[in-house]
């Protein structure tokens, strides 16, 4: 595999272990000196104290042109981003203003949307099963469940569950519109189900109307 030019290196724990058992498990160590002709990221390697001008296994493959999408994403990773001028104060105060304000509304949203998915999968919102699916202890949910009723988004009663007022209906409606909208974006780029699901539940609380049609249009586009 000696003397090989490369032109990618994608040197990983798994190519160095291969490389480590194709050469008989003896001892290798990177080697700064012998990347001239190497052409590897990885520096090449030096076994048993010998210098072997090879680089990582991976990357000791039949070489092959970079294609016209991988040389596209080196030249992004190479190019420095420039940046652009701040916006007028007031314009930029208007985006800290909006994200402080998701900040405060997310916790309402992830209580009432949890708890119309609780009461619609035929169960009871009761306080132990909040906490149990929000992960907290119950004295914080009891905490926030009481927020919640001066609000008039939620009302309880003695013995039984928690439950939506009309105001608490149309919020949770609402939250779970966004939280699909970007699940859904999310899955279109290929983003795995189970890490769009959770992504969502941060971003959905801080995107505008506006860029929740954009993300409606592209996936309409896309189909």
């Amino acid at each position: 595999m000696d003397g090989l030019r490369f032109y990618l290196c994608r040197g990983s724990t798994l190519c160095n272990m291969l490389y480590f058992i194709d050469h008989a498990f003896v001892m290798c160590s990177i080697n700064a000196q012998i990347t001239a002709d190497a052409g590897c990221a990885c520096l090449g390697m030096q076994i048993n104290g010998q210098d072997k001008g090879s680089p990582c296994y991976e990357c000791a493959m039949p070489a092959y042109p970079p294609t016209v999408e991988e040389e596209r994403i080196l030249a992004l990773k190479k190019k420095p981003v420039p940046r652009e001028p701040l916006p007028d104060a007031e314009i930029h105060s208007e985006g800290f203003r909006q994200t402080r304000e998701a900040r405060r509304s997310a916790l309402v949203e992830d209580y009432v949307e949890l708890i119309a998915d609780l009461i619609e999968d035929g169960n009871e919102a009761r306080q132990v099963d909040i906490a149990a699916r929000l992960g907290v202890a119950q004295p914080t949910v009891a905490k926030m469940l009481t927020r919640l009723c001066a609000d008039g988004l939620v009302s309880r009663k003695p013995y039984r569950g928690v439950f939506l007022t009309e105001a608490g209906r149309k919020v949770a409606e609402e939250s779970r519109i966004r939280h699909q909208t970007v699940e859904a974006f999310l899955r279109s780029l290929g983003v795995s189900a189970e890490t769009a699901r959770i992504d969502a539940e941060g971003i959905e609380h801080h995107v505008s109307a506006e860029t929740l049609e954009a993300f409606r249009k592209a996936m309409i586009a896309a189909r």
